[in-house]
Order: C-alpha cells, then sequence, then structure tokens
C-alpha cells in the first residue's frame, strides 16, 4: 500500500498526515497520454445554468512553497508544478464577478479531483488547501464567489444599505455548485478524461458548504468531507453572540484566565466518566458540572489573586447553558464544557481599566450587517429581548437561503454519494450539537441510524478545538477514510486520530461514530487508542 504525505490546513498552523491510498492508482497525465497534460492553455468552458463566462485564462505555476493569502494565511511546502486555470463568471443582472480557480498538476495526477470549501465569509480556499491537494495528486478547484477574505463584508451592502442578494446567494450555494461544474469541465479537457472520483473538502464554513452541496446539488460529488460545519448559519450565527450578551446585561466580565479555571475544573470533574483519567471530556453532553462550586476559589491571573464570584458563576453558567428567551425557551446550545469560553466570551480593558466585551467577529457581522443593516451598530447594546428578536428575524429572512439543514438527503444517497464529518467536543466557536442536532433530524426524516449510517457518518472528537485537526491540534485520517467509503466501500467504523488533552500531552484514540462514545477498557495506557473501545452511551 503506497502512503503520501498530506497536510491539511483551515488555519495559520498546519498538520501533517499520513493518509493511505489504493494500492493500486490509475495512470493519469502522463506525457504519452492526453497532449493537454504537459502544458498549460486556457479551454473552453461552458458556462453553467444561470451564468456567463466573462474570460479563461491559464498560467503555469512552478510550484514549490504555497503561502496562504488573507487573514489565515498558512503555508504548505513541496508543492509541485501545476497549471492554474481561472475562469471568471458572471450571473446576468447581479453584476458579481466570481473567479473559479483549478489547479492541476503537471504530472502525478491520481485521477480524483477535489473542490475546497471557504472559511467565515470567505466563499472558497486562500491556496494552502489547494497546494495541499495538488501535493498529493489531485486536481483541484476553488471559488472566490465574488467576495473578498473572512471578515472583509464590505460587499454585503449594496449603495442603497439593502443586502446584496446575489453575492449572499453565491455565499450560500450557488458559487461551490459553479465551481464543482467548471472545475470538472476544466479537469476533463486538460487530461482529455473525466476524474475517476470526485471529492468535497472544507471545514466550518467550508462543511456547511459541503452539506449545502450534498441537499441542493447531490450530484457534484462522489464524497463529501465536512467537518465542523457551521449549519443552521441563520440561527447559531447569532446564538454565538449569547456570550456577549450574557456579560453585557449582567455588567460581569471575567478574564480569559477566569474563564479557563471554570473549564479546567469542568473537565477534571467530567474527565472519569469515561472511565479513566485521560484529561478529555469524551461525552460533553454528559457533563453537568455546576459552575457555582469554585464560588470563593483564588485564581491567580497576570500575578494578581483574584476570587471567583458569584456573578463570575452565573455568567458562565449562562454561557454553557446556551441561549433562551426571557420565558426560559431554549433558542440553541452553549458553549460546550471543555471548549475555551474565550473563543466567544473574549474580554479586554480599556484605558480606563473597566473590563469590557470583545465579540467574535463572525457573529457581531452577522449581527450588524445582515441583520441591523447598520455596520457601525454597538452589539454591546443588545438587551435579552432584542437577542431573541434578532434570533428570530435572522431565522426568518436568511433560514432559506443560508440555514442549510434541509434533512432530506434522499437524493444524494440514491445518487451514491457518502458524507463524513467529524467535529470537536472542545469547539469553541461553533458548538457540535449544532450538528448532532441536524443529523438526529435526517435520523427521524430518513429512517434512523443503522439506514442513515449507509451513506452519511459523523464522528464526535474529545477535547478537539474548531477545525483543529486540521490546524496542527492534534490530526485526523478523514479524507483517507472517506476515499475508502467511495472507492472500495469501506465504510470509517472509527477515525485514527491523535488528540491533544487538557495538558497539551498527544494522545491515541479511535474518534467513535456517533451516536457511540469511548470508554475506558479498565485497563492499559490511557493515552493509547487500544484502551478504549466505542460504545453507546447510557443516554444521548
Amino acid at each position: 500500500m503506497k502512503r503520501f504525505l498530506i497536510v491539511l490546513a483551515t488555519g495559520a498552523a498546519l498538520a501533517a498526515v499520513n493518509l493511505p491510498m489504493a494500492a493500486a492508482e490509475p495512470s493519469h497525465g502522463s506525457a504519452s497520454g492526453a497532449s493537454g497534460a504537459s502544458g498549460c492553455s486556457a479551454p473552453a468552458v461552458r458556462a453553467p445554468a444561470g451564468t456567463e463566462v466573462e474570460s479563461v485564462t491559464a498560467l503555469r505555476q512552478e510550484g514549490g512553497t504555497i503561502h496562504g493569502t488573507g487573514v489565515i494565511g498558512g503555508t504548505v511546502d513541496g508543492v509541485p508544478a501545476f497549471c492554474e486555470v481561472t475562469a471568471t463568471l458572471t450571473h446576468p443582472g447581479d453584476g458579481d464577478h466570481a473567479k473559479v480557480r483549478t489547479w492541476l498538476p503537471v504530472s502525478g495526477w491520481n485521477g480524483r479531483f477535489q473542490a475546497l470549501g471557504g472559511s467565515a465569509f470567505a466563499a472558497g480556499d486562500n491556496g494552502v488547501g489547494m497546494g495541499t491537494a495538488v501535493k498529493n495528486g489531485y486536481a483541484a478547484a476553488t471559488t472566490d464567489g465574488g467576495l473578498a477574505d473572512v471578515v472583509d463584508v464590505g460587499w454585503a451592502l449594496n449603495a442603497a444599505g439593502e443586502v446584496d442578494a446575489g453575492l449572499l446567494k453565491n455565499l450560500a450555494s450557488r458559487s461551490q455548485h459553479e465551481a464543482a461544474v467548471v472545475g470538472k469541465q476544466v479537469v476533463a479537457a486538460h487530461f482529455g478524461e473525466q476524474a475517476s472520483y470526485s471529492y468535497f473538502n472544507g471545514c466550518s464554513t467550508g462543511g456547511r458548504q459541503g452539506y449545502m452541496e450534498a441537499q441542493r446539488y447531490p450530484d457534484d460529488f462522489d464524497g463529501i468531507l465536512a467537518n465542523a460545519p457551521a449549519v443552521s448559519w441563520d440561527e447559531f450565527e447569532v446564538a454565538t453572540l449569547w456570550p456577549q450578551v450574557v456579560m453585557n446585561n449582567e455588567k460581569t466580565y471575567p478574564s480569559a484566565c477566569e474563564f479557563k479555571a471554570f473549564t479546567d475544573a469542568a473537565v477534571a470533574a467530567c474527565d472519569p466518566l469515561d472511565g479513566a483519567r485521560d484529561n478529555l471530556v469524551n461525552d460533553a453532553s454528559r457533563c453537568d458540572f455546576d459552575p457555582r462550586r469554585l464560588i470563593g476559589t483564588k485564581v491567580v491571573c497576570d500575578g494578581k489573586e483574584l476570587t471567583v464570584t458569584a456573578a463570575d458563576a452565573a455568567v458562565v453558567r449562562k454561557i454553557w447553558d446556551g441561549p433562551r428567551t426571557a420565558s426560559g425557551r431554549r433558542l440553541w446550545s452553549g458553549v460546550p464544557v471543555g471548549a475555551d469560553l474565550s473563543g466567544l466570551a473574549g474580554t479586554t480593558t480599556d484605558t480606563n481599566g473597566r473590563a469590557k466585551g470583545v465579540p467574535f467577529r463572525v457573529p457581531q457581522l452577522w449581527a450588524t450587517t445582515w441583520l441591523k443593516k447598520q455596520p457601525s451598530f454597538d452589539v454591546s447594546t443588545i438587551t435579552y429581548d432584542q437577542f431573541t428578536r434578532l434570533f428570530e428575524q435572522s431565522r426568518a429572512e436568511y433560514g432559506g437561503v443560508i440555514g442549510t439543514d434541509d434533512p432530506d438527503l434522499s437524493a444524494f444517497r440514491d445518487s451514491g454519494g457518502k458524507l463524513l464529518t467529524w467535529h470537536g467536543q472542545a469547539d469553541q466557536f461553533i458548538p457540535a450539537q449544532g450538528t448532532v442536532e441536524y443529523r438526529r433530524q435526517v435520523e427521524r426524516k430518513m429512517g434512523g441510524t443503522q439506514r442513515v449510517d449507509d451513506f452519511y457518518r459523523l464522528f464526535l472528537a474529545p477535547g478537539a478545538i474548531h477545525c483543529g485537526l486540521n490546524k496542527g491540534v492534534g490530526t485526523i485520517d478523514d479524507l483517507a477514510a472517506l476515499t475508502a467509503w467511495v472507492e472500495r466501500g469501506k465504510a470509517p467504523r472509527t477515525l485514527s486520530a491523535t488528540l491533544v488533552d487538557a495538558t497539551g500531552r498527544s494522545v491515541d484514540r479511535d474518534v467513535c461514530r456517533y451516536p457511540e462514545v469511548s470508554r475506558y477498557r479498565g485497563h492499559g495506557d490511557p493515552a493509547a487508542a487500544s484502551g478504549f473501545r466505542c460504545v453507546l452511551p447510557s443516554r444521548h
């Protein structure tokens, strides 16, 4: 069996993962094969439905080190030479200009096509994922959707201060589909044959795009790898403002150090639930640690001794519990126990030494730009009642556009597609329970766990942060598992992973398929995968 070094990245840090590939790889794009394989020319591109092709260009790139653009950045080394084909599309009447980039390895094409998803408000990859795919023999494609970088949303409102519906639609659904259509055309024209298999690969926004592909364009891909997916976007984006709303309304702003004290205490209390002290919460939904247990505890932060107050504990309790209406109706799940609370509950002190909140930019921009339609709106003024109204407004205005939570995946199932997802149980930006709830909806719609497992599998990774197993904070064998499922019918029972526990130590673990959770066997090294097995939880 051949093994290739794959570097998966959606952030500034990278993780090297040895991914097994099929022993018999087809030979594609050799010098004796299609004439386009060793050249680099702009092919004719047929416009996808509803679009016009403005231009198609081609440029040979010598590879080497690819530096990711924008805020996320990152690098990938050892990228071989490739042909870059850029097709610019427009939607008549919308005035947009969406670029679809396709990278074609000059040699060593493995016969596969891989499309790369975006991050936050960026529709596509910044170059690191593309370089990684080409390095491992894939022809790869992505799209900018006519948009900008991850938190550059100057495109969102038009000159009249109204939401640009066309560009939002690009982000929500159509540009990723068009990248699949155009990318496959370019591959076929360049190599003289269609790709043997087509895959999608994304995390966060990219994960949501993967789910949208399965829901609306079920024939685009044979396999979809969609991790930490931002599904139910219209609801969870507002929900992730909740920690800031709580602190502002309670007038209490714990520091990152104080938040860490609560998290550490919860992990210590809930760690033994799997039968071993391995510094991982293997089933965060069962952890019911009460933050009031820390009231009166001394915490040393920046050399100062602080005492945890009842107000601090009340804030943490509300953040873990998640957003509710004034009558107590739950709107969404909270930050999971074990996750870094300062991700969404960021705080700082102003020049006068007064504490204040620092909201995470993505939900802040969603509220100010798409909901209030006032980019300068101060989210610190949002009351509990106003929060509920914003939540309902977002659901009403955008659920059908970018909700991405249609549980009917029958067309994707019938097309033979496979959907694979892992989500970190310590995800500090997108609570994993949202993905769990979507999976439950699919099960209710499509006949239960066993039938859904035939084409869609979810894995919950203990201790893993947002997209962290693709960012150097641990590793996971996800793309190899998907290709084995698609190409050899080998459905993954577990995903081999190296996780990082609460102390920063690396531990090997087989991540369990939902709804199973990891349990210690009662003997063996808690840092070794062999010490654990996957079992059904007492409740889920």
